[in-house]
């Protein structure tokens, strides 16, 4: 027996060995791997050597970042060298753009793709390789990869709380690091409108006054050619920015630039809505949205659409509200939020984009190709479930585990909690879809997001500190290969060091001493 036991306790630690050998230190962990005997030496002589010209921009971020990482001044050439990083374009099977080889030797490394998705995706795995190893000797794998999912995005609030572009672009380089690619950019809400607008210049000056922890703060908000700068930033990562532009609740910022289009609220939520009894409403928020519409190449905007109820009561004491229910048989209020919105939608498509909205609007009919609804109520399946079938896509962020305002630890005391349950980093990588979702209903699922509400989250170390490691969990979630939690404990330890060197105040799991929860 005692023989038995050694064999098996022998055959489980081999077995842990040979995993740790046989996976590639990368987040997200790619579809298949093979790791290859002898390393790449990468050095001045390294050359990156491209075959197609559409993979310059490519080829010039991979050269800079490697100046940046290594201090190696890489050179582009027309034909490859003794030692070179090819980029080849390819045409690949399916339609998958952001799919990728990559394939290493001793001679050099041969990442290719079909689009510059795919090769941006094989650099970023590259890079994780680099990262990894202690000098310039890199371990060589083979690897096969592409995403399950189309939408993998991270939402930043920065109404309640302004952190500013240079935050954002440190945002932006972790997300195409761990291979997210949507980023949810909430500009508008209760606490302060972020976002100029040329026609309404009062709605930056005046709503941009305050913020959560202070509402008598110096105005803050982003002038159009930041929005510019920073969109293109991000999609020079393969990032798409999605502006929210908040309507018709959480309003009350706009309201105090321009309460001529305020619809009230209630004793706890004053100024709360624009009104949809005002005609002008509609063409004053078409307006924004033109201006929006031109900042972002998206061709989606995100309109919020929830919470409306909370302070929507002034609604039943105003006139034009009164003779718009009489004028379209408009029942109850929550008709008239669902006029309002459908009106909203419309100026959208007119503008050739897409309506995003929180899954309070999968009560609402709109085109199913025109729509897209994120599930964010864990506790209301059910609407999930309106949302499926109606056809609409959907993107999954729910409070738990992909709010990260929520704590991630027992002892934490700051941040939010449901009924006592939090997001963990287990629960956050161990997401699937499927627990939600199923049949052929998947299909409707176009990817998942975590959301980072600011309202316990007022400085740049308390944002790390929530964001930090739980992006990694999300990204290998949504990348759709979480399916051996010790194993990616194990490529997460890398990543320490790699906080550590960018100076991130992050939770460290394996030494939750290390870091302190910050109070704000």
């Amino acid at each position: 027996m005692k023989i038995n036991v050694l064999f098996l306790l022998l055959f489980s630690l081999a077995a842990q060995l040979l995993r740790a050998q046989a996976t590639p230190p990368i987040i997200p962990l790619p579809g298949s791997y093979q790791e290859v005997t002898g390393s790449f030496l990468l050095d001045s002589k390294t050359t990156v050597y491209i075959n197609d010209p559409s993979f310059s921009d490519e080829a010039l971020f991979l050269q800079k970042i490697l100046f940046d990482m290594k201090r190696l001044p890489l050179s582009i050439q027309s034909q490859p060298g003794s030692r070179s990083i090819s980029l080849l374009k390819e045409n690949r099977a399916g339609n998958n753009k952001e799919g990728y080889s990559l394939k290493m030797s001793p001679k050099g490394v041969t990442l290719s793709a079909g689009d510059k998705e795919g090769i941006f995706r094989g650099i970023t795995s590259l890079l994780h390789l680099i990262s990894a190893s202690e000098d310039n000797s890199i371990s060589c794998w083979n690897i096969e990869d592409a995403p399950r999912y189309e939408w993998r995005g991270f939402m930043l609030d920065e109404s309640r709380h302004f952190f500013g572009k240079e935050k954002v672009k440190q945002l932006l380089d972790w997300m195409a690091f761990y291979k997210l690619n949507r980023f949810h950019w909430h500009l508008t809400d209760d606490p302060g409108w972020r976002i100029e607008i040329k026609k309404y210049p009062l709605l930056g000056y005046i709503g941009g006054i305050g913020n959560h922890s202070d509402g008598d703060a110096a105005p803050q908000f982003y002038t159009q050619e930041e929005i510019r700068e920073i969109v293109q930033y991000a999609a020079e990562r393969k990032i798409v920015v999605i502006p929210e532009i908040d309507m018709p609740g959480h309003a009350r910022a706009a309201n105090r630039a321009y309460p001529q289009f305020s619809g009230g609220g209630s004793e706890r939520y004053p100024e709360f809505t624009f009104d949809p009894g005002n005609e002008g409403t509609y063409q004053y928020l078409t307006d924004i949205l033109k201006e929006v519409n031109v900042l972002f190449p998206s061709e989606m905007i995100h309109l919020g659409g929830d919470e409306v109820h909370f302070g929507n009561e002034a609604w039943n004491h105003n006139e034009g509200i009164k003779t718009l229910m009489a004028k379209h048989n408009l029942k109850d209020l929550p008709q008239v939020e669902k006029y309002f919105m459908v009106r909203m939608a419309d100026s959208l498509f007119a503008m050739n984009n897409k309506i995003l909205a929180w899954d309070e609007m999968a009560d609402i009919s709109l085109p199913s190709e025109k729509t897209l609804i994120f599930w964010w109520r864990h506790d209301q399946p059910a609407q999930l479930e309106k949302a499926l079938e109606k056809d609409y896509k959907v993107v999954l962020c729910p409070r738990i585990p992909y709010y990260f305002d929520f704590v991630q630890d027992s002892t934490h005391a700051v941040g939010r909690r449901w009924s006592g349950n939090f997001a963990d980093l287990k629960k956050a990588y161990s997401f699937t879809p499927e627990k939600w979702v199923k049949g052929s209903r998947l299909e409707q699922v176009v990817g998942m997001q975590a959301n980072l509400w600011t309202e316990v989250i007022a400085t740049p170390a308390r944002f790390e500190f929530m964001t930090f490691p739980r992006i990694t969990a999300l990204s290998e979630a949504a990348w759709g290969q979480n399916n051996d939690y010790d194993d990616y404990l194990e490529r997460l330890k890398l990543q320490i060091p790699l906080y550590e060197k960018e100076d991130l105040y992050f939770f460290n799991p394996f030494n939750v001493s290390q870091t302190p929860e910050p109070k704000r």
